[in-house]
């Protein structure tokens, strides 16, 4: 049957997909709307398959913090290409969804994938916008943090967020001391927050390498633990939040820069995520 324009422009209104796609979905459905909305549903099904393989390294960073600033939320929406990541349909996906999260709060990326999204869940929604852009997207990270004052840093570029929360902030102008960890973390990349963060597989590594290039180094086989525990000490002072030496003033660590804004101040959590 012929299809007028103002059909397909009717699709593409409800749709957002591209005017020969609503056209090429109108005429598979025979003019019927609703076959011709499962088509371009169908579409980015058999794109989301046939693109599984590809990897995601571009994308954007999207963060939302609530009104009282005791939460913030956090994701990475990744395509194939820098092109696509600064098309306006994937950023008002991102924006759309993380709106969403900060509404609905959910405890995993799996429940926020589930999440109703016009009709849609927020996975369906995506394969839809696949069928359009025609590359892969994929929502690769969920983080969300909470605490007395949470602060929120995205890089420039938008790869690279981070999500700060802070305890004991006072009369301190805690953005200020907040974004400056928050810059902190996005440019050292700290493993935790403290030693007694770090992961136990870390710290087995770490004491094997000290050892073996003790060992190497010719020191005697008695002295290997003690030296390896030496170097695990320097691994926590450089690679743990709070050991680490102020990048703005290195005479400080991040634990005094924070007691010298306001005594006893310090961080509770932190979350660190970037693209590529």
């Amino acid at each position: 049957m012929a299809i007028t324009a103002q059909e397909v422009n009717k699709l593409r209104k409800m749709t957002g997909a591209g005017m020969m796609d609503c056209k090429k979905a109108l005429v598979e459905a025979d003019g019927d709307f609703d076959k011709a909305i499962e088509n371009l549903r169908k579409k980015g099904q058999k794109l989301s398959e046939k693109r599984a393989d590809r990897e995601t390294t571009e994308g954007t960073i999207f963060i939302k913090t609530n009104a009282d600033e005791t939460e913030a939320f956090l994701i990475s929406l990744t395509c194939e290409t820098d092109f696509v990541a600064k098309n306006e349909d994937f950023q008002k996906m991102g924006n759309t969804i993380i709106n969403l999260v900060t509404e609905h709060k959910p405890a995993d990326l799996d429940a926020l994938k589930a999440l109703p999204l016009d009709g849609l869940t927020v996975q369906e929604k995506l394969v839809e916008l696949i069928g359009k852009i025609g590359e892969k997207l994929e929502i690769s990270d969920y983080e969300k943090i909470s605490g007395e004052k949470v602060v929120s840093y995205v890089h420039a570029g938008s790869k690279l967020g981070v999500l700060v929360a802070l305890k004991n902030t006072g009369s301190s102008d805690a953005n200020a001391v907040g974004r400056d960890v928050a810059m902190q973390i996005a440019a050292m990349n700290p493993v935790a927050l403290d030693k007694d963060g770090v992961d136990s597989s870390i710290i087995e590594k770490e004491i094997e390498i000290g050892k073996e290039t003790a060992r190497q180094e010719g020191k005697p086989e008695e002295m290997l633990e003690k030296i390896a525990q030496g170097k695990l000490n320097k691994f926590f002072k450089e690679n743990t939040l709070l050991s680490q030496a102020f990048v703005k003033d290195n005479k400080l660590t991040i634990a005094q820069y924070l007691d010298s804004a306001n005594k006893g101040m310090t961080v509770s959590e932190f979350k660190r995520v970037a693209i590529g």
